[in-house]
């Protein structure tokens, strides 16, 4: 089985000339640049280091077409996802985007320059066709359908990168390889078959068993190879797995397995994720790669059925194997046997013999309620890891995002029920309320959407990091725009490890009581002019569409309403 890169050439772009690196970063000083997101900065790792290789950059609109139309590169290529560079009409009049300009790219976390873009074109998309053609449906209850909607500016610039540097890590470094550094540890071992197991869950003895499985069927090593860049929202923070990767290594027979890191941000995109894993593999060295049951896939649509069918990731990878050239290995589903002491391929055990298992849904129960996890389903030292990461669910986090017009009564909700967390007890409470926040949302500030939205994201930030150390957050922004307010709640569950610890509470107030209970005149002054940007007289509010609670003070007295959020808590076992 050849093991080439994908294309035939690994293109790797990463600088290893200090002189040459030195001239690039001096002219990335003089340029005009582009803060990058998170997913953007995955994508330019893989970019440089040649995991997507053959791209040289992010996709021109030639090769975007082509890709999301046919899961080829323009020139033929097969490659099934878009990788792009998005930005807004704001920043390419402000940095005068044009073809052929030259735009730094940064490190959204310490504004270093990684890479010099040379801009081929900039274009308009069609958010709907991307989002059908390349993850099946135009659905939000798809992660990258939401990410689409809700995140994507609306151009992509196209073109290819000059590497400056890597994107630097502090974590887990030993275990971070490039493409060609991995060849060369397997070059050295003399491992001449490797088969890659993709995962962004924890591991337990099933997945130990299968990839052993398929390791001696095939007269291969294993490499372990997983996700550490964005995954699905609410998945086990990365940090909590790797430890788990490291404890489950201790497992295989010596010699037979290793570990690597991958900084990609996955898709969820199934089918066609899944031949995109493949050729990252095959970038990585690797020569058979696993392919599981509903690979890649995100869960449930909005009218509760899989977005993907179980085995059609098998059956794209499989209808493309001559060009592909990494032989897939289907995903065999192991379960216990009692009887036998041991796990078996669930296609190979005889009708009525008695089988045992446990899913992810009743681990992670057993997680919160600190339950008992028997050895035959995962090793004491995995376990023990997952309990370090997953307290009760008295201990953890959660955020409580209040949001309504100015005099709505959130403030007021909002402090008293600081009050009554703290007299409840058990956690630290933080209380971010439009009053208490340095150029928060206070409805006194002229704010253009943009600046708006911008203020959000920061306190959906800070709110996401309190919660992360185990606080109880009562935010209360009034957030009038609800693409924004579902960007900040997204942003408050994949950062804060809570999950779905965040509950959207919309003080329904209407707009003429606030106005009449106005003691200090903003109304008045936003309808005279003296007050620009003010929600309600010439910013529309939109009302929340998925509020898990709707409150309105003049129903409902401060303690009924702080009440009512309490039980909410309650029955969500976290109080």
């Amino acid at each position: 089985m050849a093991n080439t890169p994908h294309g035939g050439v690994l293109k790797d772009l990463v600088v290893r000339d200090e002189a040459i690196s030195s001239q690039l970063r001096a002219e990335a000083a003089t340029l005009e640049e582009v803060i990058l997101t998170d997913r953007q900065l995955c994508d330019l790792e893989l970019i440089l280091n040649g995991g997507f290789s053959p791209l040289e950059g992010f996709m021109n609109e030639s090769d975007y077409n082509s890709v999301v139309d046919t899961l080829r590169l323009s020139d033929g290529t097969l490659f099934p996802m878009p990788i792009t560079l998005d930005t807004s009409s704001d920043e390419i009049k402000r940095l005068r985007i044009t073809s052929g300009a030259r735009i730094t790219l940064r490190d959204p976390r310490d504004d270093e320059p990684l890479a010099i873009l040379t801009v081929e074109d900039v274009y308009t998309y069609d958010r709907v066709k991307e989002a059908i053609q390349v993850f099946g449906s135009d659905d939000p209850a798809h992660p990258s359908v939401a990410y689409l909607r809700n995140r994507v500016k609306e151009y992509y610039i196209g073109g290819k990168v000059q590497a400056i540097q890597a994107p630097s890590h502090f974590d887990y470094a030993a275990l971070r390889y490039t493409p060609a550094e991995l060849r060369a540890h397997f070059k050295k071992l003399s491992w001449h078959r490797v088969v890659a197991f993709q995962t962004r869950n924890p591991m337990h003895r099933a997945h130990r068993e299968l990839t052993i499985r398929a390791a001696r069927l095939r007269q291969a090593n294993i490499l372990i190879h997983p996700v550490v860049g964005l995954t699905k929202p609410g998945d086990v923070d990365h940090f909590t797995r790797v430890r788990v990767y490291q404890a489950i290594m201790t497992k295989y027979p010596n010699g037979m397995g290793h570990l690597a890191l991958l900084p990609l941000a996955m898709r969820m995109g199934g089918p066609r994720e899944a031949v995109w894993h493949a050729i990252i593999r095959k970038n990585f060295g690797a020569t058979h790669f696993i392919v599981g049951r509903d690979h890649a896939g995100p869960g449930k649509n909005s009218q509760g059925r899989d977005f993907y069918g179980p085995y059609d990731a098998q059956e794209l990878v499989g209808r493309f194997k001559d060009e592909l050239q990494i032989e897939m290995v289907p995903f065999q589903q192991m379960t216990y046997v009692p009887a036998a002491e041991e796990y078996q391929p669930v296609d190979e055990i005889p009708a009525g013999m008695e089988t045992m298992n446990i899913s992810g849904t009743e681990l992670r129960r057993r997680l919160r309620a600190g339950a008992h996890i028997p050895d035959w389903f995962s090793y004491t030292a995995v376990v023990e890891r997952l309990r370090e990461s997953y307290p009760p669910r008295n201990k953890q986090g959660f955020v409580l995002f209040l949001t309504g017009l100015y005099n709505s009564g959130k403030d007021t909700i909002a402090k008293a029920l600081q009050v009554a967390l703290n007299e409840q007890g058990g956690r630290s409470v933080s209380l971010l309320a439009g009053e208490s926040i340095k150029g928060d949302l206070h409805p006194n500030l002229s704010l253009t959407p943009e600046e708006r939205r911008e203020k959000l994201q920061q306190i959906a930030f800070v709110a996401s990091e309190l919660a992360r150390a185990g606080a109880a957050v009562v935010v209360s922004p009034t957030a009038p725009e609800e693409r924004s307010r579902a960007l900040a709640i997204d942003t408050i569950a994949s950062n804060s490890g809570a999950g779905g610890n965040v509950f959207l509470i919309h003080v329904a107030t209407p707009l003429d009581h606030c106005e009449k209970m106005d003691r200090r005149g903003m109304y008045a002054q936003a309808r005279s002019g003296a007050i620009s940007g003010f929600v309600g007289v010439d910013v529309e509010y939109e009302t929340p569409k998925k509020a898990d609670l709707v409150v309105d003070i003049r129903e409902q007295s401060i303690p009924a309403i702080v009440h009512s959020i309490i039980l909410l808590l309650e029955t969500s076992s976290l109080v």
